[in-house]
Parts: structure tokens; C-alpha cells; sequence
């Protein structure tokens, strides 16, 4: 049997995990109370929680993806989510979610 070993947290993978949102939650939550404080690997044993490496990787692929983390030049993970811009962006007349 071929396994399929696609990078992406949407694509087809026998190995990777599906995590709950539950964990995907966890794990952003503490991705921003500790932004610019560990590598990808010091922050997975530092979660408050165990999470299966391949379900931490799809989590942080995912988060990624969706512009909620960025790594910087040294690798650590860093938060970017800034809830207050879009707020401000949301309440634009010229955007298309307020035009009904």
C-alpha cells in the first residue's frame, strides 16, 4: 500500500493526525501568551498538554496558512493575529462583508 506523504495541513496523510479544535485552540492560545519565546520544538514540549507531533504539525501549518503565526529569522514562533485590525477593517463601509 502507497502511503501518501503530501506537506500541507489539508492534504491526504495516513500519518498525520486530525486534531480536535479543543487542541488547535490550546495550542494558539499558548502560541500567543508565549510569542517570540520558543522554537517549534521547544514549544511543542512545552504545551500544557501532549499533543501527537504529526497533530502539532498540521496545527501549526494550519496556523500558518490562515496568517495567525510567522516564524522569525532565528526560528522562533511568533504570534501575528491582530484581533484590533481587523476589527478596524471590518467596520469599513468600502468592504465587501458590510455591503448587504
Amino acid at each position: 500500500m502507497e502511503t501518501l506523504m503530501k506537506k500541507g495541513y489539508n492534504a491526504t496523510n495516513e500519518v498525520a493526525r486530525s486534531p480536535t479544535l479543543q487542541t488547535v485552540l490550546m495550542v494558539e492560545k499558548f502560541v500567543d501568551e508565549n510569542s517570540g519565546a520558543y522554537k517549534k520544538t521547544g514549544l511543542f514540549n512545552a504545551l500544557p498538554r501532549k499533543v501527537m507531533w504529526q497533530t502539532f504539525q498540521v496545527i501549526m501549518e494550519y496556523l500558518e496558512e490562515i496568517g495567525k503565526i510567522a516564524y522569525d529569522n532565528e526560528g522562533y514562533v511568533v504570534y501575528i493575529w491582530n484581533p484590533k485590525l481587523v476589527e478596524k477593517y471590518r467596520k469599513r463601509r468600502d468592504l465587501e462583508w458590510n455591503a448587504k
